[in-house]
């Protein structure tokens, strides 16, 4: 391109070998070579695999998943963005709201506090008929808001319901439906009050009832003008962090699974009590939001590096039925090595039968994608992680945030894989987005970029009936605070008002509704 008169190029090394002041630690080569056995074998990199595509094609033409496809989306499909149920904690002493965990850990010392004066995040609570406006101005004809367990009953049990609380609700909803827009609703996003919290939160089956009365009273107030719910926002993320969400270590040993065991009972108790008490009048759905990267194996040679407990762990007991068999016999051997006690607990056969197919659709959030490889667990300590250890490509695209980096074509093999594993079922994409972090630049070229290469790669996907774009404007990202912004508005919070500003990325995503897809 630029006129240089260049006849060759050598990728170097081959293999890995001594580098130097370096010895053995430092692969540099296109193979990997285990200095630890005798006969040196020799192993394809990811990088090697890359070079060859290279040295075929003798450039770069562009792949499948470089090449843009232009066409539309199903008419009906549904356009939405979202936010969570601690964006709206503005007022919450005003209106009688309990205590969530969230509540008590953001007032922990050396922790992001929310103040005393109850306008946090983006204090939606006060501000709906704006919030409302965005939404009619970005052209979008569903919202996803979380509810908070908290501010509707403060004790986490119907012995008492805040009506205040609940009334912003109902109020919020009259709302969108008066601008057109339909809300779909989150029963749990990691808000558990602190009242149940104190009893052994989901480490204790009580849960299981109090979560199916507290869905009751919510399909009962909310159910006739709600037509699509959510049963628990990546459950995943509450498992693995503990009983609560205060805990950002892992806990060791049974913990997370009996978590877990716990969250898709009540689930699927949520999903019957809906089904057999509401649907015929409400005809709604329900479902449940799982989140999952995507996971491609560091060396694309070693099937090994490829796992399925991410997404598995919930989607399998409730699209397919019980846990996975790889994931039964994995835990087994990980707590026989590590001397602990049995710690994947089992459902019973009816148990079984009854959460198999509560799911009306799959729900699922997704941002990016790593490079996986097998661990040693004889080496390891907690033994509720996945399996894996992840890894990113240095050459992908950065954002605000260190986890994420921008890899549109992980989405696509996502969603196929869901498609080839879980028998089609409808999908509806319940969050995706992308952060910044710095300097505020409304010309968000990052996330203009992130929507237009992953919405795109949505349409040569698997059976996707909506989209959610996360999020609505910048707000409270839990461990992270408000330093890293995801949202399509900007928030000033140097201005007592918190202002809202679109940025560019409006316009992008505007135009993908618009379009209901992308124009040649």
């Amino acid at each position: 391109v630029d006129g240089v008169r260049l006849r060759g190029y050598l990728g170097a090394p081959l293999m890995d070998s001594f580098e130097w002041l370096k010895g053995y630690i430092m692969g540099s080569g296109l193979y990997q070579v285990d200095f630890t056995k005798a006969d040196r074998p020799r192993t394809w990199k990811y990088s090697a695999r890359y070079y060859i595509d290279i040295v075929k094609q003798n450039g770069f033409p562009a792949g499948e998943d470089e090449l843009p496809l232009y066409g539309h989306f199903r008419d009906d499909m549904m356009w939405s963005t979202a936010t969570a149920s601690f964006q709206i904690e503005g007022g919450w002493r005003a209106d009688g709201k309990g205590l969530s965990i969230w509540d008590t850990f953001s007032h922990t010392p050396g922790k992001v506090k929310n103040g005393d004066t109850g306008d946090v995040a983006c204090d939606s609570y006060h501000r709906t008929d704006e919030d409302v406006r965005m939404l009619q101005a970005l052209g979008v004809k569903y919202y996803r808001f979380s509810i908070s367990w908290s501010r509707v009953l403060p004790d986490g049990t119907t012995a008492h319901v805040n009506e205040p609380g609940l009334k912003y609700y109902e109020n919020l909803i009259d709302k969108l439906l008066q601008a057109g827009i339909e809300p779909q609703v989150t029963l749990y996003h990691w808000d558990l009050p602190q009242g149940l919290e104190n009893m052994g939160g989901w480490q204790n089956v009580i849960m299981v009832e109090y979560f199916t009365q507290y869905a009751d009273l919510m399909f009962s107030r909310l159910g006739p003008k709600v037509k699509r719910w959510i049963t628990f926002n990546e459950p995943y993320i509450v498992a693995n962090l503990g009983y609560g969400y205060g805990n950002f270590a892992p806990d060791p040993g049974v913990i997370p699974y009996v978590v877990a065991h716990h969250l898709i009972k009540s689930h699927a108790e949520a999903w019957h009590l809906y089904n057999d008490k509401y649907r015929a009048a409400q005809g709604g759905q329900i479902s449940i939001t799982l989140n999952a990267d995507w996971a491609e194996p560091r060396n694309p040679y070693k099937q090994e590096d490829i796992d399925q407990f991410f997404l598995g762990w919930f989607a399998h007991p409730i699209y397919i039925g019980d846990y996975s068999e790889i994931m039964k016999t994995t835990i087994r051997e990980r707590s026989l090595a590590a001397g602990l006690p049995k710690s994947l607990p089992e459902f019973t056969p009816e148990e079984v039968q009854r959460i198999n197919g509560t799911h009306d659709y799959f729900g699922l959030n997704h941002y990016t994608t790593k490079l996986i490889f097998p661990i040693d667990y004889g080496l390891q300590q907690n033994y509720d992680a996945d399996g894996v250890g992840a890894v990113d490509d240095w050459s992908w695209l950065d954002s605000g945030s260190s986890w994420l980096k921008v890899t549109p074509f992980g989405i696509r093999r996502l969603l196929n894989h869901i498609k080839n594993t879980y028998g089609n079922p409808q999908i509806l994409i319940t969050e995706n987005g992308v952060s910044e972090k710095g300097p505020v630049d409304l010309n968000d070229v990052v996330r203009q970029h992130y929507y237009n290469s992953y919405i795109n790669e949505v349409l040569k996907g698997a059976d996707v009936r909506g989209y959610t774009a996360w999020s609505l404007m910048d707000n409270f990202e839990w461990a992270e605070g408000y330093s890293e912004r995801f949202g399509l508005y900007f928030v000033n919070r140097s201005d007592p008002k918190l202002t809202r500003t679109p940025k560019v990325s409006v316009q992008t995503f505007s135009t993908i509704i618009r379009c209901n897809g992308f124009v040649d």
